[in-house]
């Protein structure tokens, strides 16, 4: 297998795709079978390729560090978010909605899934969403 950074050289967007071989990717691009994930044109090309090289160094204990304080910090909000909020999960869009449209008042807001497209048609929409990086608590 082989992983290449495709181009696209109509919307400019860059992409990974793996093949079986150096020949199945030119015998794919030859039959205009390779495709844009973002605009789906076929004006696709290879870019260049730095091998992947693995390291025997130790991670960078200051970014090591930084990165447990931001997950500490996050885990913190998780939990307020979950003490203060109605966890509706998948069914967030069709709540934010519901909430939005009613003109009722309700004491807690919400939180759960949505796809990046339902999110971008709930703003809109002129639905406030907001994203946030949810992340597994592995200490409970």
């Amino acid at each position: 297998m082989i992983k290449y950074r495709l181009k696209c050289n109509n919307c400019f967007k860059s992409f990974d795709s793996w093949f079986s071989s150096s020949l199945e990717y030119e015998k794919l691009r030859k039959k205009e079978y390779l495709n844009c994930h973002f605009c789906n044109s076929k004006n696709i090309t290879k870019t260049l390729m730095a091998p992947n090289i693995l390291s025997q160094k130790k991670p960078n204990e200051k970014i090591v560090k930084k990165k447990n304080i931001i997950k500490k910090k996050i885990l913190r909000f998780q939990q307020f978010i979950e003490k203060n909020f109605e966890n509706v999960g998948d069914d967030f869009a069709y709540k934010a909605r519901s909430l939005h449209y009613d003109n009722k008042k309700y004491e807690k807001g919400i939180y759960g899934n949505a796809s990046k497209k339902q999110i971008k048609e709930l703003q809109e929409e002129g639905i406030e969403t907001h994203i946030f990086p949810w992340v597994e608590n592995k200490n409970n």
